[in-house]
């Protein structure tokens, strides 16, 4: 196989490989590299690389597949790149920003360490905005991080450079985290695969484990992939008390959704949506029905305005309160778009109480909640635009969605209503492509902790309109 096929291949078909003696870690990591190094110049989604170390580990794990040693672990051998913002033990912990530019973390936190004692070999960390408080991924520190299918294009943030070193074949698994989108966003850009767990899923740094829209989750190329990650990191963990008892376990296979009711929004309402994300999720619904699924388009209203607030509020008094002392006390190194974080918040979110920021969320979830319990799940877009372009920090401007022109870039994506409903699990799965060539993505929203019948439903669309992998369509990178 060519090594740029090979650095596409899945974790689970490397696995299987790995298993019968017909790859070797060694190789698959070989070929990765080979990949990082030729597209990395273009793409910069890798702050840290680990190469020598991780052959050395392809090595060991080599051993282990060949009965010499521990047995082999679940993930053993496959090419994992964490984002930056997780803290590793020993590595960088910058953030995305100056201020933290010699920062080393001192220990691991839960999420991480269960990725290592995976056998998942950690050869690169990706790329974060500042903070990670953008939808896009652009620092002071790293630089810009182009969209391998379109590099005038953003991959998304704040997850950017897993999302972009998936799609471009640098790491076979990537990690993310999502407090507004941030898994989702650019699994919808960069055409991959990724998952919001429901709150308390995933273990998560104190003291944001106690910040409802807060998730750590996986990116992967394949449902499949997603789900074998998701498995390895999911579970209680005494560090988190947020955390959910008992473990739930994904099946390696999931059945298929024939009679399933499926509901489908073009917008959630009244959310800008331009045509051609608009016509891409449609199709995702004639997929589903060709499936076996019934798939009603549904008049369901989740207003844009009370979603936006709600998240202000909430976002100016946790996460928007830590990036406002930063800005505050470094502004002659944070960037701009830190700062207008921290101003949108408090513009938005003016001097309201956490009290009317939790009656705004629960009355969001009301239609929402009424729905499923007639439908199985709901579909929508994931980003009302067809992308964000790279070099734009999109600080004193916002961008057009079908002919409507919005002040704040972030409400041309649909993803913080369900950072507001935390607890509905969320999968983004390709649904196409923009005629600018960017990806465009929906969102496959279950009912609360429900997350298996996401996962039947992504894996039923992967069957029925296959996307990425080693013998479809794939970004061309310089040479």
């Amino acid at each position: 196989m060519p090594i740029d096929q090979l650095s596409y291949i899945s974790a689970t078909e490397a696995i299987a490989l790995f298993k019968a003696r017909s790859l070797s870690p060694v190789e698959l990591m070989e070929a990765t590299i080979a990949q990082a190094e030729r597209v990395e110049p273009v793409v910069n989604a890798l702050c840290h690389q680990f190469f020598d170390e991780a052959l050395t580990q392809a090595r060991a794990a080599e051993q282990r597949y060949a009965g010499k040693g521990e047995p082999p672990r679940p993930l053993e051998g496959i090419p994992l790149a964490i984002k930056e913002e997780e803290p590793v033990a020993g590595q960088p912990l910058t953030q995305g920003s100056l201020i933290y530019k010699d920062l080393i973390a001192e220990h691991s936190s839960a999420f991480a360490q269960r990725q290592l004692n995976s056998g998942a070999i950690v050869h690169a960390r990706t790329t974060a905005p500042e903070f990670s408080c953008a939808g896009f991924t652009q620092s002071r520190i790293w630089g810009v991080t182009r969209n391998p299918w379109n590099p005038t294009f953003s991959p998304g943030g704040s997850s950017g450079g897993s999302a972009a070193a998936l799609a471009s074949g640098t790491t076979t698994l990537a990690s993310g985290s999502d407090i507004g989108g941030s898994i989702r966003i650019p699994a919808s850009f960069c055409g991959v695969v990724g998952f919001k767990p429901p709150y308390g899923r995933v273990p998560v740094e104190a003291p944001f484990n106690l910040d409802t829209f807060c998730h750590s989750g996986p990116l992967a190329r394949t449902v499949a992939d997603c789900a074998l990650y998701e498995n390895q990191i999911a579970g209680p963990d005494p560090s988190d008390i947020t955390t959910l008892r008992p473990k739930l376990v994904l099946p390696t296979s999931f059945e298929a959704i024939r009679g399933m009711r499926i509901a489908l929004s073009e917008d959630l309402g009244d959310w800008p949506v331009d045509p051609e994300v608009r016509a891409n999720t449609l199709a995702v619904g004639e997929a589903l029905r060709e499936a076996g699924a019934i798939v009603d388009v549904v008049d369901l209203k989740i207003p844009q305005a009370e979603v936006s607030r709600a998240g202000a509020i909430h976002f100016r008094l946790i996460f928007g309160d830590w990036v406002a002392q930063a800005a505050e006390e470094h502004r002659e190194i944070v960037t701009d778009y830190a700062a207008e974080f921290d101003r949108w918040a408090n513009d938005a979110g003016g001097n309201s109480s956490l009290l009317e920021a939790l009656t705004l969320e629960a009355k969001v979830y009301e239609p929402v909640g009424s729905l499923l319990e007639s439908y199985d799940a709901l579909i929508c877009p994931t980003n009302g635009t067809r992308g964000l372009l790279a070099d734009d920090d999109y600080v004193g401007h916002g961008i057009s969605v079908d002919g409507r022109d919005l002040q704040w870039y972030f409400d041309g994506l649909l993803t913080t209503v369900f950072n507001v409903l935390s607890r509905c699990p969320v999968l983004n799965v390709p649904s196409g492509f923009a005629d600018n060539g960017v990806p465009t993505g929906v969102q496959i929203a279950g009912r609360t902790y429900d997350d298996q019948t996401v996962f039947r439903i992504g894996a039923a669309l992967e069957q029925v309109r296959p996307w990425m992998d080693t013998r479809a369509r794939r970004p061309t990178l310089p040479s």
